[in-house]
């Protein structure tokens, strides 16, 4: 009875999740943007009778916000975004655009920097050192520097057509807020470029806790997401 109530309670959590339509421009990038949709598209790897990345999407309604200004105010407050943000800046730690290839050595640092996130062993990608790295048109890299110019998070940023998605967001492990003011500082940069109405950070479901309360506290929100490819 439990199990059946525990189901009853998802799906109805799932059924009142507000939709959001996110279109891929193939225009973008024709090869990298089909191979996109697909993933995204594609049965959950758990879950066969769901797409992979519909339920739960954790998106941030960019359109909705309109302004900077109204972006920190929705995230102000003790322990909140804004708040670790500032902290971060007022050590030192700044954003920048990055040539990946530019920073392999710290990027490995970075990827290294711990054995385990989240609970789970680092992804064998992580421990192999790059020797190159593809620069994508439609992407954006960043890194965060703290105040001796040394490169301490990075995150590759995908622009695919109304919406912007994270590929990889990570960051040495310490607490002055380096990667909420990452985050803050991009979403900033894409509401004055009003290049996209969605930012997307992966899914809510799956996500561990901590995971789950650091998208929150950003302003990213649990959606429906419906796909289409133009």
């Amino acid at each position: 009875m439990n199990s059946i109530l525990r189901h009853y309670r998802l799906l109805s959590d799932i059924i009142r999740l507000p939709v959001a339509h996110l279109h891929f421009d193939s225009a973008i990038h024709p090869t990298d943007i089909r191979t996109t949709y697909r993933y995204y598209t594609k049965p959950h790897p758990r879950y066969k009778v769901i797409r992979n990345k519909t339920i739960g999407a954790a998106l941030l309604d960019l359109g909705s916000l309109g302004t900077q200004e109204h972006y920190l105010e929705s995230i102000k407050g003790k322990n909140a975004g804004a708040h670790h943000a500032r902290r971060a800046r007022a050590r030192g730690y700044q954003l920048r655009h990055i040539d990946r290839n530019a920073y392999i050595d710290d990027i490995y640092a970075v990827n290294t920097s711990m054995e385990e996130r989240q609970g789970r062993p680092m992804d064998a990608k992580y421990r192999e050192k790059s020797t190159a790295f593809d620069t994508l048109a439609h992407f954006s890299y960043y890194g965060v520097f703290n105040s001796e110019n040394r490169l301490v998070a990075y995150a590759n940023l995908g622009h695919y057509g109304n919406f912007s998605s994270f590929s990889q967001l990570i960051g040495i492990r310490n607490n002055d807020g380096i990667m909420h003011m990452m985050v803050v500082d991009i979403v900033e940069q894409l509401i004055s470029q009003g290049r996209a109405r969605y930012l997307m950070y992966d899914t809510f479901f799956g996500a561990q806790p901590g995971l789950q309360t650091f998208k929150k506290i950003l302003g990213f929100r649990p959606y429906r997401a419906r796909y289409t490819l133009q």
